[in-house]
């Protein structure tokens, strides 16, 4: 069936628009010999892995259910980190993964003796304790108090008491970005180097993982800079690197099509859809960000407010849903034309933690997912119905 056709909500993959970011991807790769992961936390559509698998070298998960789906699916290079392993799903993990990253050494200590039994290379996440994400700090690592990887004094505390601790770790990993460019990148690999640049040296490192968060197929990132960085690394401690990319693989590469149930007038005129921001896309409330929506600007974007009425016969409407949650609000939007119950809108940029986040919140159903060919054709992967629901409860 053709797009237009397609019954809502439906959250649509774009399988040109996804290639176009892998080739940039590949040209990465092609050109500093890094491996490049798929970070799954943030698309994990399993029915694209043969596509992906043909342009990048893997994946990368956060959990156990994550590393068994891209073993299973993608074939390729398996790496897992999480901030603490249950022995139960180390010993599955140890099985399928080519990389174990842990959190702390008290982790890297319990369970480093499994890797090494299963010839598993396995290294320690570090917190270099440099932020540079601004007002985000729900995605920061590097914020005040951050569990997530081991500061340059306390990794030092822990030699010093035991200087064998890491005896037979292989490799590095730091995480410090969301949705970034690389000069990001670059100033955050300063301090790694001036902070961990001991443990690169050594020889037992092997690998050097930058983590995720570029935003390396945005428009305006930089990617030469990106590769100046790789080739830095892998020259400079003689070591192989890997990024972990998330968003950049399906970028700008998804949509989620929804149709107009009703208006309501209330000082503002609030149209309600058939998808909800707090189900289908939780994101817009956590981050919190508004997604862009075809014909039609966010009022946000023209410094524009809901409560005044524009003065050139646009209309301005304020994006909502059908469940019973106050603030499921997507947005502040203005068109060129009058939008009515019946009509069809489609936010963009919606293959990203959509599908890996959604929830069944007030009974809602879930969209289906479908995907769209070079040529516009679509099918439906996935159709969840009442028995989703219920099997989740």
């Amino acid at each position: 069936m053709k797009f237009d056709e397609l019954k809502t909500p439906a959250y649509v993959i774009d399988e040109k628009k996804l290639i176009h970011n892998l080739e940039i991807l590949k040209s990465v790769e092609e050109h500093t010999g890094c491996h490049i992961l798929l970070a799954q936390k943030a698309f994990s559509s399993y029915a694209l892995y043969p596509l992906i698998s043909q342009y990048i070298s893997g994946t990368t998960a956060s959990g156990i259910f994550e590393a068994e789906l891209g073993h299973e699916c993608m074939g390729k290079e398996n790496h897992v980190f999480a901030p603490a392993f249950t022995d139960e799903d180390m010993d599955k993990l140890v099985k399928i993964c080519d990389h174990v990253v842990f959190n702390s050494v008290n982790q890297l200590i319990c369970h480093k003796e499994k890797c090494i039994n299963n010839r598993v290379s396995f290294g320690l996440r570090v917190n270099p304790e440099h932020s540079t994400q601004g007002d985000h700090a729900i995605y920061d690592p590097c914020a005040p108090g951050s569990r997530l990887g081991v500061t340059e004094e306390n990794l030092k505390k822990v030699l010093q008491k035991n200087p064998d601790a890491l005896a037979g770790m292989e490799g590095i990993h730091f995480h410090t970005l969301c949705e970034q460019n690389s000069d990001d990148l670059e100033k955050t690999l300063n301090v790694v180097e001036e902070k961990f640049g001991f443990l690169m040296r050594s020889d037992s490192i092997k690998w050097v993982n930058f983590g995720g968060g570029h935003h390396i197929t945005r428009d305006d990132y930089d990617i030469k800079r990106l590769e100046n960085c790789i080739n830095h690394v892998k020259r400079t401690y003689n070591v192989d690197v890997y990024v972990e990319p998330g968003e950049a693989v399906a970028l700008n590469a998804g949509y989620l099509v929804t149709t107009v149930l009703d208006k309501v007038e209330n000082g503002i005129t609030t149209l309600i859809l058939d998808t909800s921001a707090a189900c289908h896309m939780p994101d817009v409330l956590e981050m919190p960000y508004v997604p862009p929506l075809r014909d039609a600007v966010r009022l946000d974007d023209i410094n524009a407010d809901i409560w005044e009425k524009p003065a050139d016969g646009r209309f301005r409407y304020r994006l909502s849903s059908y469940t019973c949650l106050a603030g499921d609000i997507t947005g502040d939007y203005e068109f060129d034309s009058e939008v009515n119950a019946g009509d069809r809108l489609v936010f963009e940029d919606m293959a990203i933690y959509s599908m890996v986040k959604n929830n069944t919140f007030n009974g809602i159903p879930l969209p289906d997912i479908a995907i769209m060919d070079a040529n516009g054709d679509c099918r439906v992967w996935k159709h969840f119905d009442y028995d989703e629901f219920k099997r989740r409860l």
